[in-house]
Formats: structure tokens, C-alpha cells, sequence
């Protein structure tokens, strides 16, 4: 059992090693998109399905509250923190609605829809990118594999930041690893360093 323990270490370091010299600079650029909003008085709106809704609600944490430095809290908001919103519109509705709905009540142009997903099929994140685009919200979208449906329905405004794996556990390290490094880049172009 040990040796099944080191082997998954081993797995998790080689896709973020892998992967990481694919997204730095995608990370980088998607920094600077956020930033641009930040400074322009707008929000970042998150959400995700499953375990990417939870990873989605880590990066608003980090950015209402902090990350590793004291500063000033970021307007942000997780779009899958709210179940009685959620359960509303999915109940007088539909469940593919619960994204898209909040976006068009609280989105605004210039605000930004960070997107997570394992793979880019779940209809109600399909029709969140829709919805912000609808707003002319820019998206950065957290893919893997192929990206599946959500790369084709994103623009040239948008960015994708692949994961190039299959393997959901891997996947969702590297996103988790991903958002990190975006507040860590947010808060050195926004603050400094420590």
C-alpha cells in the first residue's frame, strides 16, 4: 500500500510538471485579464460542477478574503455558494439554468466568469459561457483533455487553460495548483511581493 501511495505522489507531480510548462504562460495571461477587471471596478464571477465547485469557491475565498498577503478584499462571487438560488431555479426551471440565470441578473460587461471544468460537458456551465457572453463578460474557462464542448463555444475573447490529461484526480490537482498560482499573480500585480 506504501508503494501505491509514492506511485500517486509520483503521478500528481509528473501531470503538474507536464502541465505547467503548457499553462504558465496562459496562468500569466489570465492574471493580467483579471487584474484589468479588478482595475476597472469590475467582478470575477466562479463556478464549476462537483469537486470544480468547490475549487471555483477556494478562488473567490482567496480573493474576498486573502491569499497569502493583508490586503484589501476582491470583489468576487461563487455562483454555486447560494443552494437556495441554486434549488430555486433548478426547481422552477432546470438545473442547466442555475449558472446562467444568476450570471444575467449579477453579471456586467467587463466583469469576468472563471469556469472550471473536469470535461466540458455539463450543460448548465455550457450555458453560463453563453450567458456571459450574452453580458460581455470575458471567460477563462479550466479545461482538460480535449476541452470538450465548452473550447468550441468559447470566443477569441476567452482564454482556456487545458489540463492535458483524462485523469479526473490529476485534473483537478492541476486546476487547484492553477488557481493558486493566479492569486499569487494577482496579488504581486495588484500589491507586490511580500
Amino acid at each position: 500500500m506504501d508503494q501505491r501511495v509514492i506511485t500517486l505522489f509520483h503521478e500528481s507531480i509528473e501531470a503538474k510538471m507536464h502541465a505547467g510548462e503548457e499553462l504558465a504562460p496562459l496562468i500569466a495571461q489570465a492574471s493580467q485579464l483579471i487584474v484589468h477587471a479588478l482595475l476597472s471596478e469590475k467582478k470575477i464571477l466562479t463556478c464549476g460542477n462537483g469537486i470544480s465547485a468547490a475549487q471555483a469557491q477556494i478562488f473567490t475565498a482567496s480573493l474576498i478574503n486573502r491569499f497569502e498577503q493583508e490586503r484589501p478584499s476582491l470583489p468576487s462571487f461563487n455562483l454555486g455558494a447560494d443552494f437556495t438560488t441554486q434549488t430555486a431555479i433548478g426547481s422552477d426551471y432546470s438545473f442547466n439554468d442555475v449558472y446562467a440565470k444568476q450570471i444575467r441578473s449579477l453579471g456586467q460587461p467587463g466583469d469576468v466568469l472563471l469556469l472550471l471544468t473536469s470535461t466540458g460537458k455539463a450543460s448548465n456551465l455550457l450555458q453560463a459561457i453563453s450567458a456571459a457572453h450574452d453580458k460581455e463578460m470575458q471567460v477563462i474557462a479550466l479545461t482538460a483533455s480535449d476541452g470538450g464542448d465548452v473550447a468550441a463555444l468559447l470566443d477569441n475573447r476567452d482564454l482556456e487553460l487545458r489540463v492535458p490529461s483524462v485523469a479526473k484526480p490529476r485534473i483537478h490537482e492541476v486546476h487547484l495548483l492553477s488557481i493558486f498560482c493566479l492569486c499569487d499573480l494577482i496579488d504581486q500585480q495588484l500589491f507586490g511581493g511580500f
